[in-house]
């Protein structure tokens, strides 16, 4: 989660991403790993690999000149994929109308984790149906989320080479 980046990862690592033309969706560290998601300004996910390879290269530049790592580490940098990553408030805006699965820090309602419509999201708590029944989950207490993508004939079809169009 966004909120959940370490102030001083964070500010390793946003203006980076800024500076490439990009919002940081979240960081996390896990071990030697720092995993970076980041996503176009429309939230639309569509950030070409070379991107993520650059803002990589230059993010490795900027721990290593700044000793945040220290030791050998891995760094992988993504966009939020089809199953895009709900990290931030907006993120969970942009994702109303849509299935997503969500775990909570601690239980709600007996439990932590849902799958479910996410119906609105307001006031810093997100409104999800969860077997027909409405369940209202706060922000703060999400550790993941997660929107969930459908596939459909349109996803399998053949493109022309001419026209890039689905026949």
């Amino acid at each position: 989660m966004y909120h959940d980046i370490p102030e001083s990862l964070r500010a390793l690592i946003e203006p980076v991403v800024a500076d490439h033309g990009f919002e940081l969706v979240t960081a996390e560290l896990a071990g030697k790993v720092v995993r970076v998601v980041i996503d176009t300004h429309d939230g639309d996910g569509r950030v070409p690999i070379d991107e993520c390879a650059a803002v990589s290269r230059e993010l490795a530049s900027c721990f290593d000149a700044e000793a945040a790592m220290p030791g050998a580490y891995t760094l992988e940098v993504s966009s939020p994929g089809l199953d895009r990553v709900l990290a931030r408030e907006k993120d969970f805006s942009a994702a109303c109308g849509r299935e997503v699965k969500i775990e909570t820090r601690r239980p709600i309602d007996g439990r932590r984790r849902f799958r479910g419509e996410l119906v609105a999201f307001e006031g810093g708590r997100a409104q999800v149906r969860v077997d027909g029944k409405p369940i209202e989950i706060p922000f703060d207490e999400v550790s993941k989320a997660n929107q969930i993508y459908h596939f459909t004939s349109a996803d399998f079809a053949k493109k022309s080479r001419n026209s890039g169009e689905a026949r």
